[in-house]
């Protein structure tokens, strides 16, 4: 294997009085093709050879460094959230710097076997030139990634104490809902800033770009205005307070609890585990049924022969019985109101009542008192109504006769 060195030979100077970065480029390349082609088969072969052994070894090392990571991932992951995400982004972040280590250090090594110099390159110009953008490029990432993980984490560390400080659960769930909203905002103002000043300092003229990028937002504007309408909607859905994460909604025929609200859409999680997604746009009648409060509603069918005003006073009884309850009470807010005979069925009377709780607690409370009403009208001889099919048979017609013998 022969030394090559690669500073760029001095051409002849450009009009502004140095080298070009496409001149530096230009003799580079010409002179590395020239020192690969003067090489012999067998130098070919050796060099292939060695190069494969440094790869598999990087790449070997590159495994271990993510096998180890990634358990120390899963140990992390058993911590309580708060805790273990700083922690777990540092491990991320320090298993991509490793990977960049092994891959540059693999690349001077592969370059050193086929005879290049890259240290004679970093000395001459072009090297010092690279090295100060590369320097350059990198300090403004450091500063931009680092800015990105520190709103990220004062955003969600702000946002929890609020959530911890707040007295009112529907305040509290209400920043639960923006915070994850907020923190994309902020973080993609933060990302469009630094590839703008990035691509300033790669020498790309950003002001024609701002100008581009206007004239086709209003562009895409005009071609996507139902996405224009889904984030609008939705910003007005979170700041009104209408709609937040926890809350269970009814939207057309879905409902379920709402898991969590992105800047274009709404997810509901139904009782099966299905998750409903619908952009804001196409939720045009939202039925929140745990704003502020919720009612128990109690529908009863009884029949004919049983004694209404018992039943409805047993109705009553059993909720003042459950608002004595130790755990059932807390959530019930109010007396249950009986509010009568609601219906006339053909299979009986259809009483109802309902009961005020807490948001998500009507269906806790419903359960337990239709148990607790079914005892209750069993005790009291109370009969709750099913359907039931009666036979009539002709007149004349023996119990035991069946009515085709009758007219044969």
């Amino acid at each position: 294997m022969t030394g090559l060195t690669l500073p760029a030979p001095a051409p002849a100077p450009a009009p502004h009085g140095g080298l070009t970065a496409g001149d530096s480029l230009i003799n580079t390349v010409t002179t590395a093709a020239g020192h690969l082609l003067a090489l012999s088969p067998a130098e070919l072969a050796v060099n292939l050879g060695l190069s494969a052994v440094i790869a598999a070894i990087a790449l070997g090392l590159a495994a271990v460094i993510h096998r180890l990571v990634s358990a120390s991932l899963k140990d992390l992951a058993k911590v309580e959230a708060d805790i273990e995400l700083p922690a777990a982004r540092a491990l991320r972040w320090g298993r991509s710097f490793a990977h960049i280590i092994l891959a540059a250090g693999a690349a001077y090594l592969v370059l050193v076997v086929w005879g290049f110099d890259p240290i004679a390159w970093w000395v001459g110009a072009s090297g010092r030139a690279f090295l100060r953008l590369i320097g350059r490029l990198t300090l403004l990432a450091v500063i931009f990634i680092g800015a990105l993980e520190f709103a990220g984490l004062l955003i969600r560390r702000t946002m929890g104490n609020l959530v911890k400080s707040a007295r009112n659960p529907r305040r509290a769930a209400q920043l639960r809902t923006l915070s994850p909203l907020l923190r994309g905002v902020v973080q993609a103002v933060i990302l469009v800033f630094g590839a703008m000043i990035l691509l300033s300092e790669l020498g790309v003229q950003i002001g024609p770009l701002i100008a581009g990028a206007g004239v086709a937002g209003i562009a895409i504007g005009f071609g996507a205005q139902s996405l224009v309408k889904d984030v609008l909607t939705g910003f007005f859905l979170i700041i009104e307070d209408i709609v937040s994460v926890g809350d269970t909604v009814r939207i057309a025929t879905f409902k379920g609890e709402v898991e969590s609200m992105t800047l274009r859409t709404i997810r509901l999680r139904d009782f099966d585990g299905s998750l409903h997604i619908f952009p804001y746009g196409e939720a045009q009648v939202i039925h929140n049924e745990t704003k502020a409060f919720s009612y128990a509603v109690i529908d009863l069918q009884i029949s004919y022969g049983s004694d209404v005003d018992t039943a409805l006073a047993t109705m009553a009884e059993v909720g003042a019985a459950l608002q004595r309850d130790p755990v059932l009470g807390p959530k019930i807010l109010a007396d249950m109101e009986v509010l009568g005979v609601e219906n006339l069925k053909e299979s009986g009377l259809q009483l109802r009542g309902r009961i005020k709780t807490r948001t998500g607690a009507d269906s806790s409370v419903t359960r337990e008192f239709n148990r607790r009403i079914n005892a209750a009208f069993d005790k009291k001889g109370i009969d709750i109504s099913y359907p039931q099919m009666r036979l009539v048979l002709p007149q004349g017609t023996e119990p035991g006769e069946t009515l085709a013998a009758k007219t044969s």
